[in-house]
């Protein structure tokens, strides 16, 4: 069995940030992701980050992924295992890790769970047929492999993902027929539904998809208009000629370690879900286990770098090791995520960390 002082697991942009500062602390770290390449979902985002200059603002998402990576591949306290999927998380402070079809045991002096999230489904008939996809699965058929998922495709949710993959679509020479949204309004940011706007792609709020159309694969796709009850309201659907349909309904947080190792879990719909009891900053209610990023409740990248430095400064802290700068740079990375999370956008967050018993930022 191997035994390591902090493990974490997942090399998205909150693990990667949490090992940096663990590392800068003194503390030799494993860094644990089950894809070949470092990153999460950075490395398929092509536009351009907004915030400030600490949180790369002006820079692309690959191009954030290959600095936070970079960090972290050239500093010899992290050991990094990459194509490695952690299966199991126990009590006695043991994971199990698949790598390469063999099984691997790890003994861990603490935990940093920095897994991410899951892209949420929709229920709708056919919504089985092949060339239906999440937002998610879309950039990484274009961004990561250059492959177009379709010709024509009508776009669900409006969100801040579904209006930036829209985009995306287009670049890589997709038409979009139309992006739907259920609420009355457009869900992401004002600034990203222009541009499509500008390009003539519809945006239709108080609507939902009923049917995909299609034998073998999709060729349609049946929408229906929804009143203020979100019922459907008769004789209003409108058939899509299309042969691709992306779901864009948000994003669910991946904590079942957490759940599996015994960590106090809580229903916060503000969060995305399922998420760990967290008090006093990023620890569970299991002293040794500590979560980060949208694992612990769905956001913006931005915040999930900053979170995972909190918590790579907590975990190294609750070791004995103290970061020569750590008073200062809490004070400075807990200053920045109370701006990130301001304003109308962040509220939703704000209300949910409150649940969960977080620092009160």
């Amino acid at each position: 069995m191997l035994e390591k002082k902090l493990v974490i697991i997942g090399g998205g942009p909150s693990g990667l940030s949490a090992a940096r500062r663990a590392a800068e602390a003194g503390v030799p770290v494993l860094l644990i992701d089950r894809n070949p390449r470092l990153g999460g979902q950075l490395i398929k985002q092509t536009h351009i980050f907004f915030g400030s200059e600490k949180q790369y603002a002006k820079t692309r998402g690959i191009d954030i992924g290959e600095k936070l990576a970079s960090f972290v591949l050239n500093n010899p306290l992290i050991e990094v295992m990459e194509d490695a999927t952690v299966v199991g998380l126990y009590p006695d402070k043991v994971l199990t890790v698949l790598k390469e079809n063999a099984y691997l045991k790890i003994k861990a002096e603490a935990v940093i769970i920095a897994t991410g999230a899951s892209e949420k489904v929709l229920a709708f008939e056919n919504n089985d047929l092949p060339g239906i996809y999440g937002a998610g699965a879309v950039q990484t058929l274009m961004n990561v492999y250059g492959v177009k998922p379709g010709n024509k495709i009508l776009m669900v949710g409006s969100g801040n993902i579904g209006l930036i993959v829209s985009y995306q679509l287009m670049q890589a020479g997709v038409e979009v027929v139309s992006v739907i949204e259920a609420a009355s309004r457009i869900g992401g940011y004002k600034v990203h539904a222009a541009k499509l706007k500008r390009l003539g792609v519809e945006i239709r709020t108080s609507a939902t998809i009923k049917r995909a159309l299609g034998d073998k694969q999709v060729e349609g796709a049946l929408v229906i208009s929804l009143d203020e009850n979100w019922q459907e309201i008769p004789k209003t659907e409108k058939t899509y000629q299309v042969d691709g349909i992306c779901i864009a309904v948000g994003l669910t947080p991946l904590a079942g370690l957490a759940t599996m190792v015994g960590c106090n879990m809580v229903y916060i719909p503000e969060l995305g879900g399922l998420v760990p009891e967290r008090k006093n900053g990023f620890c569970t209610s299991i002293p040794w286990i500590f979560i980060s990023g949208d694992a612990s409740g769905i956001e913006e990248a931005s915040s999930a770098i900053v979170e995972g430095e909190l918590t790579g400064l907590e975990a190294a802290a609750s070791l004995g090791y103290l970061h020569p700068e750590m008073e200062k740079l809490k004070t400075e990375l807990r200053e920045d995520l109370r701006t990130l999370r301001s304003g109308p956008f962040g509220s939703k967050i704000r209300i949910g960390l409150q649940k969960v018993e977080v620092f009160n930022v």
